[in-house]
């Protein structure tokens, strides 16, 4: 057994330094010495076998548990050292078997029926909003930031983010909105307060979400603008001159893009125009990893830009502009994670050191999958008509200069 786990991660470790003692007390070193030096333990012998059969889900279940201890550096240390260097192309056989299996049940375990979205949702967005404030940014935006330069900070990368979407929306005064999977209300409030929108419906299916977001529309006095409802797309009536949907595509599910797709087709005015922002793959179609599907996003799908613009094609979309964010997401990862960590005492406080090691796995693994694994953030302008935007770009900016004269000198959380 000590062997198959010397013959993994002499497979992946080729820069730095790893240490891991097995559960018999066999030392086994990896790495070329250079750079960020770790040192790891397996509690039992079991739990060697464990990662040996299903890495990818049995690393972080592991480590939640306290039975894959990192007692030098940390779990993201941990994950560089692995994922560096990696072959994304050419996983094992047996991975390779793994994922197709999982690839093909993605229909049982993505069903997401508006009664098992919501069940899904709430797993992760109905926790205690406590819990997010000790990371996010005080608008608690929860979506990949956009980091105008690396050095910017994550208040800056996210009003930044809304700024970049209200520009590609190309919002006239008392235009109406729809925002799918508002979240926290922030994305709305910005679009009401400086983008000009006469009217923002967001619906979400979080009641702790939908209930902070009316309290900042009732605090910002901006009730007869904005309605923020807990409601599923599938059921949303009505027509809209904007329709912007920010990190909820992730959670709709291979089986159902059509079905979102054929909602938004079917609320967007003629002339409208729509921003899907959604986390996506850079590869071919694969399953989602399992420890996220299981703990986190339960639900949840990363698609590949041919799945999207597929389904967008065949519904009588125009595609027209595609935006790829490269490293944004692991710039704010980065910070969520500092964040988190700085404070994660308040957060045993709320739940416990089992809960805690499971969000630092979560935030380790998806900074790292950012940084390393093809994961990328698409931002994709769809309309009905050719005409409904300029022909270049240049308006993009054009409009971010206008919208930042409003928004840096007064905006408030």
């Amino acid at each position: 057994m000590n062997s198959l786990i010397k013959f993994i991660f002499q497979k992946l470790v080729k820069r730095g330094a790893l240490q891991i003692f097995c559960a018999d007390g066999t030392q086994l070193t990896f790495g070329d010495g250079s750079g960020v030096s770790v040192v790891a333990r397996f509690a039992d012998s079991a739990a060697q076998w464990q990662l040996i059969l299903d890495p990818e889900l049995k690393l972080g279940e592991l480590f939640m548990d306290g039975r894959f201890l990192v007692e030098k550096g940390s779990i993201f240390d941990l994950l560089t050292l692995i994922l560096q260097d990696a072959d994304r192309n050419k996983p094992a056989l047996w991975l390779r078997i793994l994922q197709k299996a999982r690839n093909y049940s993605r229909h049982i375990f993505q069903r997401n029926t508006t009664t098992n979205a919501k069940r899904n949702v709430a797993h992760h967005y109905d926790l205690d909003s406590r819990l997010y404030q000790l990371f996010l940014d005080k608008d608690l935006q929860y979506s990949c930031a956009y980091f105008p330069y690396p050095e910017a900070t994550l208040e800056e990368a996210q009003l930044a983010k809304k700024r970049h979407i209200a520009a590609k929306l190309l919002l006239q005064p008392g235009m109406s909105v729809l925002d799918v999977g508002c979240g926290w209300g922030g994305l709305a409030l910005y679009l009401a307060q400086y983008g000009g929108a006469g009217h923002v419906r967001g619906i979400t299916l979080s009641t702790e979400q939908q209930q902070a977001a009316q309290a900042r529309v009732a605090g910002a006095n901006l009730n007869g603008k904005i309605a923020i409802e807990l409601e599923d797309y599938r059921t949303t009536r009505g027509t809209f001159d904007r329709i912007v949907s920010v990190g909820m595509f992730e959670h709709v599910g291979a089986p159902f893009f059509r079905t979102y797709l054929e909602s938004c087709m079917r609320l967007l005015s003629d002339d409208g125009v729509m921003l899907l922002h959604t986390i996506g793959n850079a590869d071919e179609p694969a399953p989602t990893n399992p420890f996220v599907a299981k703990y986190i996003f339960p639900g949840g799908y990363i698609p590949s830009l041919s799945e999207i613009c597929r389904e967008a094609e065949l519904l009588g979309f125009m595609i027209t502009d595609v935006e790829v964010l490269r490293l944004h997401y692991a710039y704010t990862l980065q910070e969520w994670r500092r964040r988190f960590m700085a404070r994660r005492a308040e957060a045993v406080a709320l739940y416990d050191e089992r809960f805690c090691r499971m969000w630092e796995f979560y935030l380790s693994a998806s900074e790292t999958a950012f940084r390393y694994e093809g994961i990328e953030v698409f931002q994709i302008q769809l309309t009905k008509r050719q005409n409904a935007v300029p022909i270049t770009r240049d308006y993009i900016a054009l409009s971010e200069n206008e919208l930042k004269t409003r928004d840096s000198v007064s905006i408030e959380y």
